[in-house]
């Protein structure tokens, strides 16, 4: 047989992952809930999926930079406030933002009402970062920002204290 004949058999694994409305794995994160719905594992770990739900008044992590992965953000309803450098942007429901490595950024809710945004991540290197911070978190600890420096460092990510 050959080499083409093989890649065009079918496959005996299934090609499709689907996630449920109640599935996928929940971080919480202060007043932060993220619906992982997928963490990489299906895709060759090439992008990562994820669903965020910002309570009403939350400020969100400090401005930082990713060195090896692109961001992306889709407000699915509510408005959330990017800061990229020293710019606002107000994205309300049905505004993508995509974030490529290198760019120093952060986001909050700044209104009454909680927000929820799709966010993407290509490749999936930074699905772990939450998970870590749930863990630094459990227990009602403090996340300190020393805590949160050492975890994004372990994910190409710095504070972006700079901005530029």
């Amino acid at each position: 047989m050959t080499e083409e004949a093989k890649t065009s058999e079918p496959q005996t694994h299934p090609a499709v992952s689907v996630t449920g409305p109640g599935d996928g794995e929940m971080i919480v994160l202060g007043t932060t809930r993220m619906r992982v719905l997928e963490d990489g594992s299906h895709t060759g770990h090439r992008l990562a999926i994820a669903e965020s739900v910002l309570a009403p008044h939350t400020q969100g992590p400090p401005q930082h930079r990713h060195a090896r992965h692109d961001e992306g953000f889709y407000v699915l309803s509510g408005t959330v406030r990017f800061t990229v450098g020293d710019e606002d942007y107000d994205a309300t429901t049905g505004t993508l933002v995509i974030v490529p490595p290198g760019t120093p950024h952060t986001f909050a809710n700044l209104t009454d009402q909680p927000a929820v945004m799709l966010s993407t991540f290509t490749p999936d290197l930074y699905v772990q970062y939450f998970r870590d911070l749930q863990e630094a978190l459990a227990d009602d600890r403090p996340l300190t920002p020393q805590a949160n420096i050492d975890a994004m460092s372990r994910y190409a990510t710095e504070p972006a204290t700079d901005n530029a």
